[in-house]
């Protein structure tokens, strides 16, 4: 198995809790990783296994094992059980690790029968540190999914449109969305059309058919299965006048570029939404990577109605980071001294140009960055 930077958090959650709950996308690895914690698996998908982890229970109960219950969410019975088993004998910890693939259903029977018993982390598909330097350029094109292309092969982008395919006719329904599968599957491309823009409900409801209030219904569901990321608008009380509406993102590169049409056989750089995909990245790996090691932190865009912007403010180790992505390899002075202005509207102490160019240039608060420069910092 391949290295992922939430392990080493995993387990230490698991030292100071008796239960985690492992959360994400499908098919990002969570059953790989956590098989690497401990052996006494169930997935509670299969009927069979629900069955098996009934009949065994005592016994598991008992043991020191970790015990690990996949898919967690479609097995609502299993709480109340659980926090028995973890109130009859509170100070052991490690005990069971929960995996989830849609968070707001899993969140509310743990918060029914298992607040403050359990520590909720989260894995993304790979990140940059996760993976060799051969597959790092490809990390960008097609995805993280480790069964996707990003380790090699030309599974990009069938396999991504498959994956699709799925989520939106078997595993979206089942989860509780109500759209029907043809609407569901025109609300996934026209996300993608908008990626990086500022959230409108109501525009989006129209050329669906749909109440603003549905399609915030729809959004905060994919939302809550890991497909798409909300970053809220920054508030401050400078004299500006702030955008306030969220922007959306699709979390994986490569979903997005199959729902957009691109193949290999194209170049990437020349498409025209290009720009809005290298941002939607670099968010992606700076906040996957904060969350894979554990860190505390908040995170924003800033734009204001006369056009100054910030693309992701970062609340973080007691800074404010304004960061600012442009898809360039020779990025101009001006570019900097804008972003130095805006930053300073908000206070931020480290203000940061992520481009294409090579390295990690500056210091004292200041810097010129590529992505592996701003992880770097970031760590």
């Amino acid at each position: 198995m391949r290295h992922r930077e939430l392990a080493a958090t995993v387990r230490s959650l698991l030292r100071d809790f008796p239960t985690v709950a492992l959360l994400g996308s499908r098919q990002s690895g969570k059953t790989t990783l956590a098989r690497t914690l401990g052996s006494n698996y169930y997935d509670l998908e299969d009927e069979g296994e629900r069955t098996r982890l009934d009949a065994e229970w005592p016994d598991m109960e008992r043991s020191h094992g970790l015990v690990i219950l996949d898919e967690a969410q479609t097995h609502p019975p299993l709480f109340p059980r659980l926090r028995g088993a973890i109130d009859r004998d509170r100070r052991r910890n490690g005990r069971f690790l929960l995996l989830g693939s849609v968070s707001p259903t899993l969140m509310r029977s743990v918060s029914e029968s298992l607040a403050g018993r359990l520590a909720v982390t989260e894995l993304s598909p790979f990140l940059l540190s996760e993976l060799p330097a051969s597959s790092r350029e490809r990390l960008w094109t097609v995805g993280g999914y480790p069964d996707g292309g990003v380790l090699g092969g030309k599974a990009y982008p069938r396999w991504q449109e498959e994956y699709l395919r799925l989520l939106v006719q078997r595993d979206l329904p089942d989860w509780g969305l109500t759209s029907r599968p043809n609407v569901t599957a025109r609300l996934l491309k026209m996300l993608a059309a908008i990626h990086a823009q500022v959230w409108n409900a109501s525009e989006l409801g129209r050329s669906l058919g749909l109440t603003y209030h549905t399609v915030n219904g729809y959004l905060d569901f994919l939302e809550g299965a890991y497909l798409i990321r909300r970053l809220p608008a920054f508030h401050s009380n400078i004299r500006k006048r702030l955008v306030k509406s969220p922007k959306v993102y699709w979390r994986d590169s490569g979903l997005l570029h199959s729902l957009l049409g691109w193949s290999p056989a194209g170049r990437l750089l020349d498409q025209p939404w290009v720009g809005a995909s290298w941002e939607g990245f670099v968010i992606e790996q700076a906040l996957g990577s904060l969350q894979a090691r554990g860190r505390s932190f908040e995170a924003f865009f800033l734009r204001s109605q006369k056009g100054e912007e910030i693309d992701l403010i970062l609340e973080y180790a007691r800074e404010r980071w304004a960061i600012e992505i442009k898809l360039t390899a020779s990025p101009s002075p001006a570019e900097l001294e804008r972003l130095d202005r805006t930053a300073a509207l908000i206070g931020a102490s480290r203000r940061i140009l992520v481009s294409r160019k090579a390295g990690l240039h500056g210091g004292r608060g200041r810097y010129l960055v590529d992505l592996p420069g701003l992880l770097s910092l970031l760590a």
